[in-house]
């Protein structure tokens, strides 16, 4: 059985009857969406999703940051004033 990562769940039915109520009930916190009584979906604010976007794009551009030390050995020497 898959875990439910949020405090309130609805049933799919549930969500379209009163979608903008559900929200309004969870106060900012993710809602689970459930078909068959599994998550389907989660419904998190705007900008929680947003800030998980920077956060994933943060994390790729640590990762980017990381492999490109590894190469620190093959990093050639330029003067700023040949730029």
């Amino acid at each position: 059985m898959r875990q439910v990562l949020a405090d309130l769940s609805v049933s799919i039915s549930e969500l379209k009857k009163n979608p903008s109520a559900l929200l309004a009930q969870a106060s900012g916190s993710p809602i689970a969406v459930l078909n068959h009584n599994k998550p389907a979906a989660y419904l998190i604010p705007a900008e929680t999703y947003e800030a998980l976007m920077d956060m994933i794009d943060d994390y790729e551009l640590t990762q980017l940051v990381e492999e490109r030390r590894g190469d620190k050995d093959q990093a050639i020497t330029v003067s700023l004033d040949d730029l």
